[in-house]
Order: C-alpha cells, then structure tokens, then sequence
C-alpha cells in the first residue's frame, strides 16, 4: 500500500507549484499526495502557468487568505500562505491522516514579512513538537548533518559543547540509521593542529568517545559509529569520500558547500529526531525564474519524496 504524504506547498511566487503541477503523475506513482493548497489559489496558479490540474490532485486547504500571485515577489501575504500550508502538512502528520511530509521551498523574507517568527521548517518543528530536530541534507551517495545550522560564524565556536554535541550524535545515530561509520568533521583548519589553530577538537573528541561509549553499552550493531575530528578541507576529497556516506559538520556551509558542489541536483533536506518524518527539497523559491516557461529539474522534489517509501 502506497504512503500518504502531506505536501506543502511553498512559496506561490516561486517555483513549488510548477514543481507539484508538473510531477504530479511521478509523485502519485509513488505516494498518495494531498497538497495543501485550496482550488482558488490552485486555479490562479495553473492559470499563469499555463499548466492543466490534474483530476487526481487532491487538496487540502490551509487556513490563509487567497492573495494575488506575484511571481519572483517577497511578500507578506505570500509568507503567511506558505506558513498556513506547512502548518496544515504538519497538523495532518500529527493526527496520523498521513504517514510523513514534503515541504516546497519557501522564502524566509516573505515569512519574515508575515510575521512569522521562525526562521525556516526546522525551527517551526523544534517548537511544534519540542524535540531537537536535526537537519541532514544529501541523496544516498552522501548525506550531510549539521550541527549548527543557521547562526552567525561568530556564534559556532561558543556554541560546541561536549554535552550538547555527545547527545546529538546519539540521537543522529538512532534516527538516521546510518549503516557505516559516521565521519565527524573538525571546526578548524587542520583539526586544530593539535591545538595549535583552536582547541574545540578536543571539544569533539570526548563527545566522539562519549557517543561511542553509550551507544557500545545500547548494542548498536557498530562497533564504533562515529569517526574523527577529520580535517575538514580534506574530509570530501575522492579518497577519504569513499568511505564514508554519512558525515556530520559543525557548521552550516562546512557541509553544504561540498555537498552542493558535488550533488546539488539530486540533494534533499530530511528532518530527523521528530515523531514526524519530514522531507523537503533542497533548493529556493528560485524567483529568478518563477512562471517564466522555465524546464525545472525535478529531482530533488522526487527524491524528497522517495526518501518516505523506504
């Protein structure tokens, strides 16, 4: 039986809903979709995009006002659509209607210029369901958490601490499931040098040690589940990649510039540590290019999707 899965909607200036109108018949060959999204905003939508609605595409509608579309706009009423459509996904999580959610990008201005309080997704799920919910980003060749996400480079060293570190990654072991050693990678340059450029390896190290005991004494089926401090500008060349399909960074573009430089077409965004399953793409609105007849690459949106049917 296929799953059920909530899709929000995203941004309505931007590209989500050429993503969903156009790949509807790959999605449904997978998944059973409902689009949060209600008929008159859908039919707006179509409209400028020339594209016909499905018969089969089922909707849901959040709570948000109908608004005019203004392809590659921020706008308030455009963030509070996008926020009201994700609210709507996560709510028919929550009551087990479906068995997980996508998410279509949103813009974090737009949000921000309706008010919202969140940053983005993950910070929204955090509060829902008061869980640390970690952000891993990749496709099967190589997946990337991330310790720190979205935080000024001047805030990441204070913020690595053994014990917050050691029970993220017990927690990022028991969810993501990983199979082979997990890479950890170093904050900085060299790994410190042994001191010499930075002491937080040995910050690292001990919560390496620490996860490494407690999971021993849980029985994980590895015998040591995670690696390091490796030296970051070396972590993701050919032959340390090969490897490894799991790797955690202590920041935000640690780990997404390698892994976008190498899979940025076939990347998504999975939240993990949640009673939910939630997936995303792994790109923006692209207003640059919104309702402009433009071929979209879909494959982040089908592997988004595909990543529940496992």
């Amino acid at each position: 039986m296929k799953k059920k899965v909530a899709i929000s909607i995203g941004d309505l200036n931007g590209i989500g809903i050429q993503l969903a109108l156009e790949n509807h018949a790959h999605i449904a060959a997978m998944v059973d979709p409902i689009y949060c999204i209600d008929n008159t905003m859908l039919q707006r939508s179509a409209d400028l995009l020339q594209l016909p609605i499905p018969n089969s595409f089922q909707t849901i509608a959040p709570d948000a006002s109908a608004f005019t579309i203004e392809p590659g706009i921020v706008s308030a009423p455009s963030g509070a659509y996008a926020y009201a459509s994700f609210v709507k996904a996560v709510e028919l999580a929550r009551k087990g209607e479906v068995d997980a959610i996508t998410t279509l990008p949103i813009h974090k201005k737009a949000w921000e210029e309706a008010g919202i309080k969140y940053k983005g997704h993950t910070d929204a799920l955090r509060d829902f369901f008061d869980a640390d919910a970690i952000m891993m980003l990749g496709c099967p060749k190589m997946y990337v958490a991330l310790f720190t996400e979205h935080i000024p480079l001047r805030e990441i060293a204070d913020s690595i601490n053994e014990k917050g570190l050691t029970r993220f990654l017990v927690d990022f072991y028991h969810t993501a499931k990983p199979t082979s050693t997990v890479a950890i990678l170093g904050l900085n340059p060299h790994a410190g040098d042994d001191g010499v450029l930075g002491n937080e390896e040995k910050i690292i190290t001990n919560a390496i040690n620490n996860a490494n005991h407690q999971l021993s004494a849980q029985r994980s089926t590895l015998s040591a589940p995670f690696t390091g401090p490796l030296v970051p500008d070396v972590a993701f060349t050919p032959n340390v990649r090969k490897d490894y399909t799991h790797y955690i960074a202590m920041y935000h573009d640690q780990g997404l510039a390698p892994l976008k430089a190498l899979h940025f077409d076939e990347g998504i965004n999975v939240s993990l540590n949640l009673p939910i399953l939630r997936t995303s793409v792994d790109h923006g609105t692209a207003f640059d290019i919104a309702y402009k007849g433009v071929k979209l690459n879909a494959l982040s949106y089908l592997n988004a999707v595909k990543y529940i049917t496992k």
